[in-house]
């Protein structure tokens, strides 16, 4: 059964930390994704996983076994692990076909039909025989996706496999990738800095932030429950506001927010993202009543940006955004009110 698991890793380039204490566990058949920023640590423990880097302190286990600790590395072609890279890494000098079949092991016609298997699977055994350099980005994405799972490995590790594509392309190559994962029981380590992706994909994400897990959890639960603003608003574009807790209550620009978990006088920050936010053109029997001026839209099919400003602070560099549903139905210029569910605003405490 597989299972990788990081126990107190720690990393860094040079003087350069990189990670520091991270521990998770990837169980079998299990996709977890590392989603964070650039330079919070993602591909260093992807290289860790691999066999490329060497971890400081701490240990790496696959299957209960150990692979890797400062003293300790099993090589990277000895760990049963399948590895795609951002720039697909496909042999130039070989077919499609024989890039698949490369690390397969066993008689020929059984590698043969092993690959063509795989092909199949992601659509692009029609280009058995054609040359990486024939292909488009997306059909080399496919081949590289295939060839990283055509030798049955224990563990997949994908390194920001999507980004190249086009948005409908990508959506559809994550969704053929993640069925080919469950198909065939193979557990995934992804990294991505798309919040989005990683919640397609994944059974667990682990937030990273500055090297240190930030949270982690199912999908659902570091979407609803955030533990700090950095993961609320890591989650979708946000507004972001501070106040101080008084008997029980936090008075901000959207309204009244209820407080009671926090000592009066407490310094807060709330966190509200933009689809949170509710835009009416009058106002709504026990919403915020305060009036808002709509400065712009931007229609993006399935919902529309929009930008508010407090009426009569329009020019004030501060403004909030909502992203409301479908087309929307307001002219610029136009005053309107605002209204969001309680479960839907994260308090925090402010840093000191």
């Amino acid at each position: 059964m597989a299972k990788l698991s990081f126990q107190s890793i720690s990393h860094q380039y040079g003087k350069l930390p990189s990670v520091h204490d991270v521990s998770f566990t990837i169980g079998q058949g299990e996709v977890v994704s590392l989603l964070g920023p650039s330079g919070c640590g993602k591909s260093t423990l992807l290289r860790l996983a691999a066999g490329l880097e060497v971890p400081q302190s701490g240990e790496i286990h696959l299957n209960d076994e150990l692979v890797s600790d400062p003293r300790f590395a099993l090589p990277a072609e000895k760990r049963d692990i399948g590895l795609v890279f951002q720039n697909y890494a496909l042999f130039p000098h070989l077919t499609v076909l024989e890039n698949v079949e490369f690390g397969v092991s066993g008689q020929k016609q059984q590698v043969a039909e092993r690959a063509l298997a795989v092909l199949a699977e992601f659509d692009v055994i029609h280009l058995a025989e054609k040359y990486p350099h024939e292909l488009s980005g997306g059909q080399q994405q496919r081949v590289a996706l295939a060839r990283a799972v055509a030798p049955s490995p224990k563990l997949v590790l994908l390194d920001e496999p999507f980004s190249g594509l086009d948005t409908r392309l990508r959506e559809t190559i994550r969704d053929k990738m993640l069925h080919v994962l469950r198909d065939q029981n193979i557990a995934a380590l992804m990294v991505t800095h798309d919040a989005e992706e990683a919640m397609f994909m994944s059974d667990k994400i682990v937030v990273l932030n500055k090297g240190v897990i930030a949270q982690t959890g199912r999908p659902l639960d570091v979407y609803c429950s955030p533990k700090t603003p950095f993961v609320a608003s890591f989650f979708g574009e946000a507004n972001q506001f501070s106040g101080i807790v008084k008997k029980g209550v936090v008075r901000t620009i959207i309204g009244d927010v209820a407080a009671p978990q926090f000592a009066d006088g407490q310094a807060v920050e709330i966190v509200v993202r933009n689809e949170s936010l509710t835009v009416y053109n009058e106002p709504q029997q026990g919403a915020n009543q305060t009036a808002f001026t709509l400065l712009e839209m931007h229609l993006l099919g399935s919902s529309t940006i929009v930008h508010i400003a407090e009426a009569g602070k329009e020019h004030e560099s501060y403004h909030l955004h909502a992203k409301i549903p479908g087309l929307n139905y307001f002219e610029i210029g136009a005053t309107v009110y605002l209204s969001t569910k309680p479960e839907d605003v994260f308090i925090f405490p402010s840093n000191p």
